[in-house]
């Protein structure tokens, strides 16, 4: 018989955030939901970080701290679920905080619906930023990944820091080592098992602003990976790009496809299809599916390198 002494381990990697490391730990502090335990990763950081995370474990027993070397984002949040012992397992990024209630909300959901294993909250993305934009959600329980990845819009927002999961989902399953965007690459594998998902519409994470961030400064070859974990997903979830119901992810997918192609300079892996205007937001999303139904993708990705 499985025991755990905790009921959620929240796992934060810590490098270079000497800046933003206290605000983060006292939003995790400060919450009014107590039952935790925060994993502490430092990631060989060369700055006061190690020296910060050591003066809070010395405070609060609930805190724990590792310091190892320098791996990345990934290997940081493995090693912290390698030592998590609590029931549920959440990430939060060390230039991010979350609500004070927050974690009050979702463990509250997760004691009243014992079935659900995934539940994600409300993000606030490029907080503190003028073009921060708050992601909200229904109270929902989606009857399968297909569903959730599909009409829940999960492609477009499989960050790992705003989910609280079953640790079990965990075992077997890793974040991928050298990888950009690795929350796509492993949300995905984590769907594949069918877990219950649930959105609720209380709490809230802010994804900060960063100068220095992936989704600020991503190259080329950054771009080419987060399409490679889109396409990934959607054979992972055995979803076809022909199918009426995948339009609107083919449209998200097809933008990415696109900065691939003009800043690469490479012919697209995306298979072409016909798409409704009616997937458009906006009227450049409505010439580019004008383009993809008379010339096809081959045409308008060439039209997007000269352009």
């Amino acid at each position: 018989m499985y025991l755990c002494t905790m009921k959620l381990s929240i796992i934060v990697p810590v490098y270079r955030v000497a800046d933003t490391l206290r605000r983060c730990i006292d939003s995790i502090v400060s919450q009014s939901f107590f039952d935790w335990e925060l994993i502490l990763v430092d990631d060989g950081s060369p700055d006061k970080c190690g020296i910060i995370c050591d003066e809070y474990a010395e405070k609060d027993r609930r805190i724990r701290v590792i310091h190892k070397a320098n791996g990345g984002l990934s290997d940081a949040r493995n090693a912290g679920l390698k030592v998590a012992e609590g029931e549920f397992v959440t990430f939060v990024d060390s230039d991010d905080y979350i609500r004070q209630d927050t974690y009050e909300h979702v463990m509250k959901m997760a004691s009243e619906e014992e079935d659900v294993e995934i539940i994600e909250y409300p993000i606030m993305v490029h907080a503190g930023h003028a073009s921060e934009q708050e992601l909200r959600f229904d109270n929902t329980i989606y009857p399968d990944s297909h569903t959730y990845w599909l009409d829940g819009q999960a492609y477009a927002h499989s960050y790992a820091c705003n989910k609280v999961f079953r640790r079990y989902l965990f075992f077997g399953t890793e974040f991928p080592k050298g990888y950009k965007f690795e929350d796509v690459w492993t949300l995905p594998q984590i769907l594949k098992r069918e877990p219950v998902v649930m959105t609720i519409a209380k709490g809230m994470y802010y994804y900060c602003w960063n100068n220095e961030g992936i989704t600020v400064k991503a190259s080329g070859d950054d771009l080419k990976q987060l399409l490679d974990a889109q396409m990934e997903a959607a054979k992972t979830l055995n979803i076809s790009w022909q199918n009426e119901d995948v339009a609107l992810y083919y449209m998200h997918v097809l933008n990415i496809q696109l900065d691939v192609c003009k800043r690469c300079m490479t012919a697209p892996i995306l298979p072409s299809r016909r798409l409704s205007t009616d997937v458009a937001r906006t009227t450049h999303e409505r010439i580019k599916i004008f383009i993809l139904n008379t010339l096809g993708l081959n045409v308008l990705c060439k039209l997007k390198q000269w352009l």
